[in-house]
């Protein structure tokens, strides 16, 4: 168990990594379209006949997120104002989220219905497995409601999954099809995207050594 922590761990810290890497790369070569990432949403968007989604501006690097409450795509700063092929991907990809709810997408409307529940539970749920191991031999509820807060943490991540992946899937589509970048733009938009991905893949992994981490704790216990 321990073995396959440490090996989330250092895959989560080597993809972020090359993730950050192949940003900081794909940012450097500008797109020949020309589009700004905040063109290149509002582009995205008419062309999948969306037309009640409003582009915004960020206020912090890599804070790039559809919110389906308000519909709004929010672009950082580099992305929003970039012409390069990192903010072309990037801003097609959170388009692909406006996508997915234009068609209600099931797994976006699953992982929205969550995201109250995952908000409220997340801001109590260290201090609840906190205080549960350290009362484990006298009160071994409390760890039990930790758990089972960490559970649900846990299927967000993974339902986050093939959410990431088919928003991604969407805008690559969109770009090979629409013009908005080169052949060779649109493969290191797949690249960038795909690296993207990972980081997911490795924090619903390291999400799930932890849980069986602390259930590890709760069996030994019983």
């Amino acid at each position: 168990m321990y073995i396959f922590v440490l090996i989330c761990l250092g895959a989560s810290f080597l993809v972020g990594w090359i993730f950050k890497r192949k940003f900081n790369e794909y940012s450097q070569i500008p797109s020949a379209g020309g589009l700004s990432g905040k063109e290149v949403a509002e582009k995205m968007l008419r062309d999948n006949h969306i037309y009640d989604v409003q582009v915004n501006l960020a206020d912090s690097i890599l804070s790039d997120h559809y919110n389906p409450a308000d519909k709004t795509v929010n672009l950082s700063p580099d992305v929003y104002n970039g012409r390069s092929v990192a903010a072309a991907a990037v801003a097609a990809h959170e388009c692909g989220h406006a996508v997915q709810h234009s068609v209600a997408y099931a797994g976006l409307k699953m992982r929205s219905a969550l995201v109250p529940f995952v908000s409220v539970t997340s801001n109590y749920m260290s201090w609840i497995l906190l205080a549960g191991v350290l009362t484990l031999n006298v009160f071994p509820y409390l760890l039990m409601i930790g758990v089972a807060l960490f559970a649900l943490s846990t299927l967000f991540s993974f339902i986050t999954l093939p959410v990431e992946f088919d928003a991604s899937n969407r805008a690559i589509a969109w770009l090979k099809t629409s013009n908005t970048t080169t052949q060779e733009e649109t493969d290191m938009a797949t690249n960038a995207l795909k690296w993207a991905g990972m980081t997911y893949v490795v924090a619903a992994l390291a999400s799930l050594a932890t849980l069986l981490y602390y259930l590890g704790i709760l069996n030994r216990r019983s």
